[in-house]
């Protein structure tokens, strides 16, 4: 099975309640991994509570610097992946305070706490949301200027920035080898967030709603969950090996053909799901949003022999097939997703 290195591994996520953070230890405990989770307690309706999982969980904020440092100590992880984070670019304008706490300074406990607590490897997620977006027709590659609009994209370009200075200043010794990884925006089953598409979708077509849109022409890298997730296996795979030239920035995300926009992925959904259906509407409080956002992953597919397995139409399809099956049958389909998924590895 791909990934074998973490076979009785510990493996210790933040924000393993979250969308992708339980997709992540999903895989992690079907490989075999001791899977330990640090994160807020997690909404009722969630992809975590639906799995119900047999692994030790920490239901704490990564701002309690004690219970933070408590829980790695009494853990002893082989590896760390950090991925609790306020996600939501809306969500930032309304309290970006919260946003900056737990993005920026949340992350700074994360790592420093690994380092009290001996921890020799850590992959942090960031976003692919740190470039200084100039709504280039070209993707952004690891080198490219940081920035963001948004007090989101901000705060995780401010992480980026940081972990840069972690590094030099705090890690000369490679005690601890740390990583970033810049994902597209993911898709899957088991996302209730606010303001995602796909959710936004599946929640209405359940209830025979239409659902708006306010930028149909967005286009963004769109990927299933399970297409990152694999990349930062692979990168956290090399941490373990001890191998310190990968710990640098690394993108996933889409091949430069395979994006879409928002209205092409509304479409896509409709093709399994004639429930779907979509009405463009004027924005009427303008929060700015990119308009256009593409990676280049030349690097990622180099160094890590990484390469996207599902293109669009198959991503759209398995995620839309995922929550037909959870509102019509009540079926949770992640495991069978993740079955395919690896037969492709």
């Amino acid at each position: 099975m791909p990934h074998d290195i973490y076979k009785n591994k510990k493996v210790f996520i933040t924000g393993h309640t979250g969308f992708k953070g339980s997709w992540l230890a999903m895989w992690l405990h079907t490989i075999g991994a001791e899977v330990v989770g640090y994160s807020l307690p997690p909404e009722e309706l969630s992809h975590f509570n639906l799995l119900k999982l047999p692994i030790k969980n920490y239901f704490q904020n990564i701002n309690d610097e004690s219970a933070l440092l408590s829980a790695l100590k009494d853990s002893s992880p082989d590896i760390v992946f950090h991925l609790a984070a306020q996600p939501l670019v809306r969500d930032s304008y309304d309290d970006p305070i919260t946003t900056y706490n737990t993005n920026v300074l949340g992350t700074m406990k994360v790592y420093w706490a690994a380092v009290q607590a001996g921890v020799k490897s850590l992959v942090s997620i960031t976003t692919d949301k740190v470039y200084e977006n100039h709504e280039w027709i070209w993707g952004y590659r690891e080198n490219d200027q940081l920035g963001g609009h948004d007090p989101y994209s901000s705060s995780k370009a401010c992480v980026e920035i940081m972990t840069d200075s972690f590094r030099k200043s705090f890690l000369n010794d490679n005690k601890m080898l740390l990583a970033t990884a810049r994902a597209g925006n993911v898709i899957g089953g088991g996302d209730w967030a606010r303001d995602r598409l796909i959710p936004d979708l599946v929640k209405n077509a359940a209830m025979g709603l239409v659902t708006p849109l306010r930028n149909p022409k967005s286009v963004r890298p769109w990927q299933h969950v399970l297409e990152p997730l694999n990349g930062y296996l692979l990168l956290g795979e090399q941490l373990l090996l001890g191998n310190k030239e990968f710990t640098t920035s690394f993108n996933f995300g889409p091949e430069s053909h395979d994006i879409a926009s928002v209205e092409n992925m509304s479409e896509l959904a409709n093709l399994s799901w004639d429930k779907i259906n979509v009405q463009i509407v004027k924005e009427t409080i303008i929060k700015h949003e990119a308009g256009l956002l593409k990676l280049d992953i030349t690097k990622s597919c180099h160094l890590l022999a990484w390469q996207p397995v599902w293109d669009s139409k198959k991503a759209t399809a398995t995620t839309i097939n995922w929550y037909k099956n959870f509102y019509q049958n009540q079926m949770i389909s992640s495991r069978e997703n993740l079955e395919e998924f690896i037969a492709l590895l």
